[in-house]
């Protein structure tokens, strides 16, 4: 008799169990049925929430990603700190660098579209020269950048291992205090693959127009970088990248650096990183350590 009860409550529990799944699968489809076409979402006519892509911030690596902000969403990634150390150039002068709330602020304008501006509110700088007593500090506000992204394919469709994802930056540099005194810009074509279900590569190429420092001419830098990312849990990750930039006219050379770092994020909309970027070749800084904090709303 007993074996017949206990039989019963087992088949009773795997029929709620069933039922409450079944009642999660329904709920999931229904609210992807509810946008099946987010194109008709603008900056007037926000994302639904339910419609939201996952959050993904461009920052702290160097390589962005392809993927835009959905539409009538803003984002906010603020670098809350940063410490960069040269290694000593040729006259053996170095210079440490501290950035405070860097804030890229994104703007979802269509499902394939945003414009972005990042605004560095305050940047120290202090230079250390071997001969002089003397040290000089800078303070001010870094350049603005004003850009916008635009994603060609994978935007909602970024979900399956072997799943691609292409996008193209272009950007403007107005200079103001540190920085510059000269606008600049570049052209970013940023493209993503999914590894597996918890690894992804991200991979950038980017052409700048720098204004020359000893003359009233341009020349060209690009930069190309690929960043390895690993989700360990739902909230836990880390990223692994290699940077370059070459064409800087340094006599030192071309800028190589090995980059990681860890995020965390909590929430559906927020993110905590930590990370630091090391040189390999003499012409990068020795070291550029961060931390940051990325909302979206």
């Amino acid at each position: 008799m007993r074996l017949y009860l206990c039989a019963a409550h087992l088949t009773v529990v795997a029929l709620c169990t069933g039922l409450v799944a079944s009642a999660w699968a329904v709920e999931d489809d229904e609210e992807k049925s509810t946008c099946p076409d987010k194109s008709v979402y603008t900056l007037f006519n926000p994302t639904p929430s339910q419609c939201l892509r996952e959050f993904d911030p461009d920052r702290p690596d160097v390589t962005d990603s392809p993927f835009t902000v959905d539409a009538g969403h803003i984002q906010f990634e603020s670098g809350l700190f940063s410490y960069a150390l040269s290694r000593p150039d040729r006259e053996g002068v170095v210079t440490e660098e501290f950035d405070v709330l860097d804030t890229n602020i994104r703007l979802g304008i269509t499902n394939y579209a945003e414009i972005d501006l990042d605004v560095p509110p305050l940047d120290i700088e202090h230079t250390r020269f071997p001969v002089s007593r003397f040290d000089t500090w800078r303070s001010g506000p870094g350049p603005l950048e004003l850009q916008a992204k635009f994603n060609f394919f994978g935007n909602d469709s970024f979900e399956k291992p072997g799943s691609l994802a292409l996008g193209l930056i272009p950007r403007l540099d107005i200079p103001t205090v540190i920085g510059g005194n000269h606008v600049e810009g570049g052209v970013a074509v940023p493209f993503a693959i999914k590894l597996s279900e918890k690894a992804e590569l991200e991979m950038m190429t980017e052409y700048d127009i720098v204004h020359d420092e000893e003359d009233s001419g341009y020349h060209v830098e690009y930069l190309n970088s690929g960043s390895l990312s690993y989700d360990w849990t739902e909230k836990l990750s880390t990223y692994f990248e290699v940077a370059t930039l070459f064409g800087t006219q340094d006599p030192l050379g071309g800028i190589v650096t090995l980059d990681t770092g860890l995020l965390y994020k909590f929430g559906h909309d927020w993110q905590f990183d930590v990370g630091c970027n090391v040189s390999v070749t003499r012409a990068s800084d020795r070291i550029d350590a961060f931390t940051g904090l990325s909302k979206r709303f």
